[in-house]
């Protein structure tokens, strides 16, 4: 007995049943006929792009150890969600068109862009101005020298400067040129002051609403209040006389004694100086109409 037989006895006596064929018969053979089945071949692609199915065939030599494959965290999913549907060529091509570069600045540019706003302390409270939105309308106050002493500042605030309510943007003006107001006046004044308010030549509709002349007292420092010693309206109309009237339960008793109307500039100089104080040329022309209209009327 050849050694091959020994082996398959052994291992018959081992297992208890015949140990399996070596060797698979070849056709023909063990008199069993053999079938041929028709099967249907699967249709080529002639694509270069690689199918569904071949992207995740792996080589069975490539050996991969799944302990060291990067996965990503939860995090990395957090703040994105997939998008599953591929836009169509055309949105594509539309969104690269619309997509436009970012406009770079330079260091002059930086440094202009900086200038069109300014921050103030009112109150204890950080304020920004647009000082683009009002730079129009900068000329509503200005500094119009000293009386007495020298050290008695004169506030001259131009009505007919201030903007027209009918623009669409009037609010957001107001709302930085009253924050100009302040801090430009806590500026000016170092000691007692006067407030020279210049009503003439001033439409309707360029008038401050009552709200707005409201806050400008109310926002003003006590200090500022406490040193003004008097505010004078030079052509004070009706409709001023008439807001002055509506705001006297809100305002001090000693501040309604500072007020004090002025119906010409003739009268105003009587009063102060006039030689650092810039009167628009609309006022001086209402006052040349004024006072042609006076001696007519004698």
């Amino acid at each position: 007995m050849d050694q091959t037989h020994e082996r398959k006895m052994s291992f018959e006596g081992a297992e208890g049943r015949p140990a399996p064929p070596t060797s698979l018969p070849l056709q023909g053979q063990g008199g069993v006929a053999s079938q041929r089945k028709k099967l249907s071949a699967p249709p080529i692609s002639l694509s270069l792009d690689q199918s569904e199915d071949d992207l995740f065939d792996t080589p069975d030599d490539l050996d991969i150890n799944v302990d060291d494959l990067d996965t990503p965290d939860e995090a990395d999913y957090t703040d994105h969600e997939i998008d599953w549907e591929e836009p169509q060529a055309s949105q594509r091509d539309s969104a690269k068109e619309a997509v436009e570069p970012i406009p770079t600045y330079s260091a002059q540019e930086e440094r202009q862009d900086s200038k069109l706003w300014r921050t103030v302390i009112i109150g204890e409270q950080e304020h920004r101005i647009n000082m683009k939105s009002i730079e129009p309308y900068q000329k509503v106050i200005s500094h119009g020298g000293y009386y007495g002493n020298g050290a008695n500042a004169i506030i001259v605030f131009a009505a007919c400067f201030l903007p027209d309510s009918d623009r669409e943007d009037y609010h957001e003006i107001m709302e930085n040129l009253f924050l100009y107001v302040i801090s430009t006046l806590e500026l000016m004044v170092a000691e007692d002051y006067m407030i020279v308010y210049l009503n003439g030549a001033t439409p309707h509709r360029r008038m401050p609403g009552l709200n707005w002349l409201k806050r400008c007292y109310q926002m003003i420092d006590r200090r500022l209040r406490k040193n003004l010693k008097s505010f004078i309206i030079v052509h004070p109309s009706w409709f001023i006389r008439t807001i002055l009237a509506i705001t006297k339960p809100f305002i001090s008793s000693k501040f309604s004694s500072k007020i004090k109307y002025v119906n010409s500039l003739a009268e105003l100089e009587e009063l102060i100086p006039m030689e650092y104080i810039h009167i628009p040329e609309c006022i001086i022309r209402l006052d040349e109409e004024l006072r042609e209209a006076a001696e007519s009327s004698k």
